[in-house]
């Protein structure tokens, strides 16, 4: 135990003996949020995201220097509804920062007053699998969802720094104006759509799904969080016979082995549907994810092949 004090103290003053930075230290806990972040902070933020766009945000490992890095930090944004629960909460304590802890200027949950899908209407038990009892918290998927993030980012870092208030409204009328401006192209692209059925691997879609008016009618996992049984594929091979689904949604992160198998079974095709900034290199913002997202699901539709 004194040894990991040890660590600690020396990380911390490692963080704190560092020059002086001008701006805030933002840190996210997704690529998404970050992107989102440095837009409209510009020069006087500097962002670093815990989990990278390839990883499964469910499952971050946590590591010492997270522990430095939220030492440092102005401000955390979360997506919350215990998206994180699994590893930021100890870390956030390690920091000991305690603006950066809940319900402090320095902690911002993006969720807030956002579409958030699924909430349970009963008491969750581990029997659902990996349901979150608040809520589906892939809703950052849906662009207006991240609308409505970058208007919370720009107001809570005005608070912290009131100098660059001017700066950030700025940057967030730009970041809308160019949303808008996409969300008609991306309508556009996938209107021909509408009303499709879709098979997804994890419940990460329903705001896009909502969005672009998609229809889930199964997922490859029984359960949230649930490997998937040769019963329940047996069961979804049915369903996309009956359903006349094209595609299977699956995020970089998942086993395509059973995707993949059912696909040579219903001459369905397999897409990789990437959930967050990062998942790729050529994805490197917030615009470029549903840009993506949107040109891999259309050319699936028209019978290009798997991407």
């Amino acid at each position: 135990m004194r040894n990991s004090h040890f660590v600690l103290a020396v990380l911390l003053a490692a963080g704190l003996s560092d020059p002086a930075q001008a701006g805030l230290r933002v840190v996210t806990t997704l690529q998404d949020l970050a992107s989102i972040a440095q837009t409209i902070g510009g020069d006087r933020v500097e962002t670093f995201a815990l989990a990278k766009g390839y990883q499964d945000p469910h499952f971050v490992d946590a590591k010492p220097s997270f522990i430095l890095k939220l030492s440092r930090a102005d401000l955390v944004i979360v997506a919350g509804l215990e998206l994180e629960i699994g590893y930021l909460p100890p870390l956030i304590d390690q920091s000991r920062n305690e603006k950066i802890h809940p319900g402090n200027p320095g902690y911002l949950d993006a969720s807030t007053g956002c579409d958030v899908l699924q909430r349970p209407t009963q008491v969750v038990t581990r029997a659902m699998g990996d349901v979150h009892p608040y809520g589906n918290p892939h809703y950052w998927t849906d662009p207006e969802n991240g609308r409505l993030i970058a208007r919370s980012i720009a107001v809570r870092l005005g608070e912290l720094d009131p100098a660059g208030g001017p700066i950030f409204k700025r940057n967030l009328a730009a970041f809308e104006a160019r949303l808008t401006a996409k969300e008609k192209e991306w309508d556009v692209a996938m209107a021909p759509y509408a009303g499709a059925n879709v098979i997804t691997f994890h419940e990460s879609w329903p705001n896009f799904a909502k969005r672009f008016k998609l229809e889930i009618v199964g997922t490859v996992e029984p359960k949230p969080g649930i490997p998937p049984s040769p019963s329940h594929t047996l069961d979804v091979i049915n369903l996309i016979g009956r359903d006349h689904v094209k595609v299977i949604l699956v995020e970089p992160y998942f086993d395509t082995k059973t995707p993949d198998f059912i696909a040579e079974k219903t001459g369905t095709t397999v897409v990789m549907f990437f959930p967050s900034v990062g998942g790729l290199p050529a994805i490197r913002d917030y615009f470029d994810l549903f840009d993506h997202n949107v040109n891999a699901f259309v050319d699936a539709m028209k019978g290009k092949g798997a991407t």
